[in-house]
């Protein structure tokens, strides 16, 4: 047995005293009785004590709505694209690229074929004035009693496609695809004339045949001269009027016969 309390002894150096209890005291009302304690340097007693009101610090009043928190920060206010009204958007015509000032300009160019063509407007890819020709060259031919729609798109992709191939070969800028159907579809307005007229009469007399060599030639002689200016091709319009005369001379037939 002294062996075990030699070891318990020596297992574990200690300062700690059993006297030192007799130095705590615990006060939990506050009072300094037998029951108050002092500890790590903070009196628990001095909890209790009386604030008067004039020193406490009074509180900014809460100005803000539930779930929305006043803000501490003003926020930078960015300048909107189009606005914060509907005033000061543009155009819904504007947004899809449809201008009807240049639809008229581009008609006018095609019934005057004297006139100069501007080539900043012709280079536009603008195919809302052609679909409506297109259309209404479909219309009168159905008038005629042709229904021939299927043709009439059929050989103006063709034919823009091939247009497209041959405008990249001779001019040294190039050429986009909407552009070529651009100008193609513009210059049909005078075949929609003709198709107009075989609703009166029919064109395979002597009359006829002048009056549709005469719309060919002014098709083929508009889109020639709008294809020059906007690309820059001088000296090269019978060049691209003949197969212009070519494509056009196809409408041509579908509306005589």
């Amino acid at each position: 047995m002294s062996g075990f309390e030699n070891l318990n002894t020596d297992f574990y150096q200690t300062s700690y005293s059993i006297d030192d209890q007799s130095q705590q005291s615990y006060d939990y009302g506050g009072s300094g009785g037998p029951y108050s304690k002092q500890y790590a340097g903070y009196d628990y007693s001095q909890q209790g004590r009386f604030v008067p009101p004039d020193m406490i610090q009074p509180q900014p009043p809460y100005t803000g709505q539930i779930f929305q928190p006043t803000q501490t920060f003003t926020p930078t206010t960015s300048q909107p694209f189009y606005g914060n009204s509907f005033e000061d958007e543009p155009p819904l015509l504007e947004e899809l690229g449809i201008n009807f000032d240049h639809i008229w300009q581009k008609t006018l160019t095609v019934l005057h074929p004297l006139k100069v063509a501007d080539g900043s407007i012709m280079n536009e890819t603008d195919l809302a004035g052609p679909m409506v020709f297109c259309l209404a060259f479909g219309a009168t031919l159905l008038l005629a009693g042709k229904i021939q729609f299927g043709y009439v798109y059929g050989i103006s992709a063709i034919g823009c496609l091939g247009m497209f191939c041959l405008l990249n070969l001779m001019s040294m800028t190039g050429v986009s695809f909407g552009c070529v159907a651009s100008v193609l579809g513009y210059c049909l307005l005078p075949m929609i004339l003709l198709s107009s007229f075989a609703v009166i009469f029919s064109l395979q007399g002597m009359v006829g045949i002048i009056l549709t060599a005469g719309i060919i030639g002014w098709c083929s002689f508009s889109a020639s001269k709008i294809f020059i200016s906007a690309l820059a091709m001088e000296g090269q319009q019978l060049l691209v009027a003949y197969p212009c005369a070519l494509l056009y001379g196809v409408f041509a037939l579908i509306s005589v016969f």
